[in-house]
């Protein structure tokens, strides 16, 4: 009977080098969130030619968070189990396939299969967390939080190369091609998974957090259930939902509402995905030297206090920029936090599957962000509401992260067989 295979087994090949592995991350990371960002440029022009309130989008879109959120941990799982390159590159087809039937939905409830349940798996299974755990995994827990802002970089850089790329396309040749050249383009992540390790994780070296390699995922779950910190965490992502997908979806048809240009809101979601880089890199930087509970409760703060000085301000494009620019810093720099508390809490075995719990609480802010965006406007004719409701969830998710334990856990290890004493003993 074969036994389990030793961790020498379960290595990557000598081709896959730590640096290799990192560029295709930050690849996969770059084109699967580039890709996903820009789907608020295509509200307004697919609801006019459509006939469709701006809710009938929302929702689909908001379906779509929520199948992502529901997926993850299960993407995340199979990850674990089977390596990431096969759950990439079977997101990626899945991804194409529903980009590519949204271009031609033209009944509302397909719209909630393609736009919502198809798009929202590939999104799912072609996540940078995943990308992001694969990460963790080549370098020394002294450099892991800055390979996390820097993979959490390359998806904003994504973002900010795909936002002015797809209102050409939509400007040049109408939202239809638009996403049909979207679809191809995530195609792309399949080959590019391969380079990643295509099996599951070894046991962790030692280092400053938990090893147990013999814990088994439910195991791992429950113990994460009962840690105090890491439902105050699941908490306050939430709220990190409700902002990023709110404004992902609905600020450019927010810009246009003012009275300005349609590249306004281009630029402005180009804006945030380049401004993330510093911000998502500085956040990895600091997360190695200080309290990462500490800078998740800053961002939350400077996000409420972004929001009430855009609501107050004169609405102009310089002002659309600079709000652009601060939340642009603000955007993903949680990601590299959250992520790096719950690796130093409860070790890297099972990181994508207990991430991919907090990350489904994103989620559900994402959902109500982008459901509650449509239907307010709808009814009211105005995005006010929801503004004003993101800055006091921005508070209340600065208090929240301050009483989070940020120690790794300490487990109970079974104590050893006792040493027979008497016969059989001795010389």
């Amino acid at each position: 009977m074969t036994g389990p295979r030793p961790d020498s087994d379960r290595r990557p090949p000598g081709w896959q080098t730590p640096a290799l592995v990192m560029a295709a991350a930050c690849a996969v990371a770059a084109v699967g969130f580039g890709a996903r960002s820009i789907f608020g440029l295509f509200l307004e022009p697919m609801t006019a030619a459509r006939g469709w309130g701006r809710e009938t989008f929302a929702l689909a879109l908001a379906v779509q968070n929520l199948v992502w959120g529901a997926s993850l941990p299960v993407a995340g799982a199979l990850s674990d189990r089977f390596g990431p390159s096969r759950v990439l590159a079977a997101g990626a087809v899945v991804y194409a396939l529903g980009v590519r039937g949204m271009a031609h939905t033209e009944n509302p409830a397909l719209l909630q299969m393609t736009a919502g349940v198809l798009v929202g798996v590939g999104v799912a299974f072609t996540a940078f967390t995943i990308a992001l755990a694969a990460m963790a995994r080549v370098v020394g827990p002294e450099r892991r939080s800055l390979a996390l802002g820097l993979g959490t970089a390359a998806g904003s850089f994504g973002q900010a190369v795909f936002s002015p790329l797809g209102q050409g396309f939509i400007d040049a040749w109408g939202w239809q091609p638009a996403l049909v050249g979207l679809s191809a383009s995530v195609l792309v992540i399949a080959p590019l998974a391969m380079l990643l390790p295509g099996t599951p994780p070894a046991a962790e070296a030692a280092g400053s957090e938990p090893a147990d390699p013999e814990q088994s995922l439910a195991a791992a779950v429950r113990e994460a259930a009962g840690h105090r910190g890491y439902g105050l965490l699941t908490a306050g992502f939430f709220v990190c939902g409700f902002h990023v997908a709110f404004i992902t979806v609905h600020f450019p048809a927010y810009v246009r509402d003012l009275g300005l240009p349609a590249a306004a809101g281009a630029g402005a979601v180009a804006i945030i995905g380049l401004f993330n880089i510093v911000g998502s890199l500085a956040a990895g930087a600091a997360g190695q030297r200080w309290s990462r509970k500490c800078g998740l409760s800053a961002i939350y703060a400077l996000r409420a206090a972004a929001i009430t000085a855009l609501l107050l301000a004169p609405k102009t494009v310089v002002v659309v920029y600079l709000f652009s620019a601060v939340m642009g810093v603000l955007w993903l720099s949680t990601v590299p936090l959250t992520t790096g508390i719950v690796g130093r809490i409860f070790g890297l075995r099972h990181l994508a599957t207990l991430f991919g719990f907090v990350f489904l609480s994103h989620q559900l802010g994402s959902f109500l962000g982008i459901w509650l965006g449509g239907r307010l406007h709808d009814a009211t004719g105005s995005y006010d509401g929801v503004w004003w409701a993101g800055v006091v969830l921005g508070v209340a998710a600065a208090l929240i992260h301050l009483p989070i334990d940020e120690r790794p856990i300490e487990r109970r290890r079974p104590a050893a067989p006792p040493v027979p004493v008497g016969r059989g003993a001795g010389p």
